[in-house]
């Protein structure tokens, strides 16, 4: 009995090795493709139209990958560029999306924030970072933009609050009682970059703020 061509049967941890690949490249394909025609039956050869389609096949399946491999390329340049830019944010002053802000003890600061829609009436709800209240300010009717009110740092008993991150809410109403909606924004000075899974973060009194969020810059105080 002939055993020659045994050694090119696949061993049983090859096959596992293979079940386990989710997709097939172009390297498999081809030898896919040449498996087959070395299979063929010579008398029967396979149809010159179906090689002509697995062949197209193949070509669509190599055009696929190196799009994909560009776009790749691409993203990881693109990346680095915006990675590298984000540094010239250091010493300028941003507005971004958000409702965190830092207090310096004895010290005004400024809350910004937007309205959608004229308001009736306006509060401004302010809470330490536990979530516990502190005070809240009564700024009465106001139309839709964009406004920037003062905090003296004192609590709801008179009590100067100490240095730290506090965050604030939004509550307005119209004519009829109901909401209005209202974005809030945190601003300061970017003192550094953070670069994390290939990420900026920009820092900012001690917060990181994504690229994406930052909604004006300006110069140096």
């Amino acid at each position: 009995m002939s055993i020659e061509g045994l050694q090119s049967v696949p061993s049983k941890a090859a096959l596992v090795a293979d079940s386990n690949k989710k997709t097939l490249g172009k390297n498999d394909f081809l030898k896919m493709l040449v498996a087959q025609l070395q299979a063929q039956d010579p008398l029967n050869p396979m149809d010159s139209t179906g090689f002509t389609a697995q062949l197209a096949q193949f070509s669509s399946l190599e055009q696929l990958q190196n799009i994909n491999a560009n776009l790749a390329s691409m993203k990881n340049t693109q990346r680095a560029t915006t990675n590298a830019k984000s540094v010239d944010f250091i010493g300028k002053v941003i507005t971004a999306s958000g409702n965190n802000f830092a207090l310096k003890s004895g010290e005004e600061t400024s809350l910004n924030y937007s309205l959608e829609q004229d308001a009736e009436s306006v509060y401004l709800k302010i809470y330490d970072l536990d979530g516990n209240f502190v005070q809240d300010l009564e700024l009465g009717a106001q139309a839709s933009g964009k406004y920037v009110a003062g905090w003296d740092g004192r609590n709801f008993k008179g009590q100067s609050m100490p240095s730290g991150r506090y965050s604030f809410e939004v509550m307005a109403v119209d004519s009829k009682g109901d909401v209005v909606p209202s974005n809030t924004y945190t601003s300061g000075e970017v003192s550094g970059v953070n670069f994390k899974d290939g990420q900026a973060n920009l820092l900012v009194d001690g917060q990181q703020i994504a690229l994406g969020d930052v909604v004006q810059v300006m110069g140096q105080n």
